[in-house]
């Protein structure tokens, strides 16, 4: 995690940022290195948990939908064995447990650091960040795991891995637009992380995640595609690391779209609520 958060540190070197950009990117990294280590602070194996937290993911979904379950399901370059499933559901999974943890844990970031908020000098537009950066951070790891058994199944490595920033792009922006919001309307809603556990639940089970989008009818299959973007993101991830080919560049479109709006209303509407975050906390 150390490493990942260092080049990180090395990519913003080279971007045109000016002094105050540079520093508050330094503040985020270390808050974000920090948030990581603390998770498994004291713990044996320490950052291993991550991967073996995934690993045991991708074991059982495989176990459960397509030994137990039988389902089957057939992808070019992979064989129809009973771990293909397993690696498509785990696929769509990966970006959806960053999206969901992320949001969830950036709902309370602000009511859960008052000492920071009533601090006049440190930048509050960062604290909804470190939660989403950090449960992207862990998410990285199974993609590395999904890929490396993809390699091992297939024995290829598809070149449309390479873009794989820029579906990262997408899926960050609607994931801080939103935990912007619910950052902000926490302080004065108390309700919002309970709400948030209810729409989220009912949001996993509208997303091809866990069933092809086949399975959709057909009269309804356009409106989630192009009006869910969690569902283009999810598709998308596996295009490029399962088929190696982009089947949904409109629906990727669309979802980028959706998702950079989201992410001005939601950083605005925190920006216009901070203000108060003091008085209320």
């Amino acid at each position: 995690m150390r490493g990942f958060v260092r080049k990180a540190g090395k990519l913003r070197r080279r971007l045109p940022f000016n002094a105050q950009w540079q520093a508050q990117f330094d503040l985020l990294r270390t808050l974000v290195r920090r948030d990581l280590e603390a998770r498994y602070k004291g713990s044996i194996l320490g950052n291993l948990w991550p991967l073996l937290n995934q690993l045991s993911q991708l074991l059982i979904y495989t176990y459960v939908f397509s030994i137990v379950l039988k389902v089957k399901l057939s992808l070019r370059g992979l064989p129809e064995n009973n771990l293909t499933f397993g690696l498509w559901l785990f696929a769509g999974l990966l970006p959806w447990i960053a999206f969901t943890g992320g949001l969830t844990q950036a709902a309370g970031s602000v009511v859960g650091q008052p000492n920071l908020v009533k601090k006049v000098v440190f930048p509050l537009a960062l604290l909804p960040l470190v939660p989403i950066l950090s449960m992207f951070v862990e998410s990285s790891f199974g993609l590395m795991l999904l890929i490396i058994f993809v390699a091992v199944t297939s024995h290829t490595l598809h070149t449309t891995l390479a873009l794989l920033p820029l579906i990262w792009l997408t899926q960050l922006s609607l994931t801080a637009g939103l935990g912007y919001l619910s950052a902000g309307l926490t302080v004065f809603l108390r309700d919002i992380p309970q709400t948030l556990g209810v729409i989220l639940n009912i949001w996993m089970y509208l997303t091809p995640i866990i069933y092809p989008a086949s399975a959709i009818p057909q009269e309804w299959r356009s409106w989630v595609f192009w009006l869910n973007p969690m569902t283009a993101i999810a598709e998308v991830y596996r295009d490029l690391i399962l088929v190696g080919e982009v089947k949904h560049w409109g629906e990727w479109g669309v979802a980028s779209a959706i998702s950079a709006i989201v992410f001005c209303c939601g950083f605005l509407v925190y920006k216009k609520l901070r203000p108060a975050f003091a008085d209320v906390l």
